[in-house]
């Protein structure tokens, strides 16, 4: 049988200066009306392996979203819960993390363990269902989160296994480890930044916890229409898939925000993919349709 390949569009964010594009350094640049004439998609047929805050920093916590979180921690690792959604796009997450983070730090996508050697974070880990299969691929891995209970719930299911016990969680924030000036080869935030109060500093946070030319990932919602109607509509009031007001449409970000956000972090985002649900199969895919749910790639530039 053939070994089923995923066939990305990505998007690479080219010159944003002189004249194909805005400067974003240019402070005369309203963020109401900044456009990433650049933003143009790169087609690339690629594989992906199936396999308290310091005072530099505003504090990037949203309470309300932190309750609300806390209030259904106990269902991390149940399959059908609250997090279903997560735990049946997690392989798709993964394959996109896999393929990136291989490919720029030249390591082997097919290795039982492509991640040895490398430190990577996992911000807003919850319960820790990404942070787990990271560290079976190998890398070093820390944890994190604003929630306690998210916390104790990791570390319960982490001593299950001797390799996910090496895990290291922290209850704390992005914002508290710059303080302690710790630095990662990778950073990683999946379907977080929704949820916090001021998405430019927390992209800053991540940022000064990414080594010079390391990777910060990002996953998130498109504030579209289509976002609207399938993410907040039919999944949280028609499909029950999650709790209702999981959500806010208003704090979604689209993928030319996001960008220009990490751009002004000293993150160049490199590439870009969607995901798409098929109802036929109860699969996620990684598609080059940003529409709902997308997922950016970029590296930390020199200059910070």
């Amino acid at each position: 049988m053939f070994r089923r390949m995923f066939s990305r569009s990505l998007y690479r964010l080219q010159n944003l200066s002189g004249s194909r594009g805005l400067s974003l350094h240019n402070s005369s640049i309203s963020s109401d009306y900044a456009v990433l004439a650049a933003f143009q998609p790169l087609l690339h047929n690629r594989p992906y392996a199936t396999t308290p805050p310091p005072a530099a920093f505003a504090s990037s916590l949203n309470q309300t979203e932190l309750a609300k979180f806390a209030a259904i921690a106990d269902t991390w690792w149940d399959a059908e819960g609250p997090f279903k959604p997560l735990h049946v796009m997690n392989p798709t997450r993964l394959a996109f993390l896999r393929s990136t983070l291989c490919r720029h730090f030249g390591k082997d996508p097919f290795s039982p363990r492509p991640f040895e050697g490398l430190k990577f974070v996992d911000v807003g880990c919850g319960g820790g269902i990404l942070s787990e299969p990271l560290a079976r691929m190998g890398a070093s891995v820390t944890g994190i989160d604003a929630v306690e209970k998210n916390i104790k719930i990791a570390r319960l299911h982490a001593d299950l296994d001797p390799v996910a016990s090496s895990i290291e969680y922290r209850c704390t924030t992005a914002e508290n480890l710059v303080e302690e000036q710790m630095t990662f080869d990778a950073v990683i935030a999946l379907e977080v930044i929704e949820h916090v109060a001021d998405p430019a500093e927390f992209c800053k946070s991540l940022s000064s916890l990414t080594v010079s030319n390391g990777a910060t990932v990002i996953s998130t919602i498109n504030r579209s229409m289509r976002a609207y109607a399938t993410a907040i509509v039919a999944a949280e009031y028609i499909l029950h898939w999650l709790p209702k007001g999981t959500h806010q449409w208003s704090s979604f970000l689209t993928p030319e925000e996001l960008v220009l956000i990490l751009q002004r972090a000293s993150i160049s985002v490199e590439e870009m993919a969607g995901f798409a649900y098929d109802p036929l199969t109860g699969q996620w895919s990684l598609t080059d349709d940003i529409g709902v749910n997308f997922i950016a790639f970029g590296i930390k530039t020199a200059n910070n």
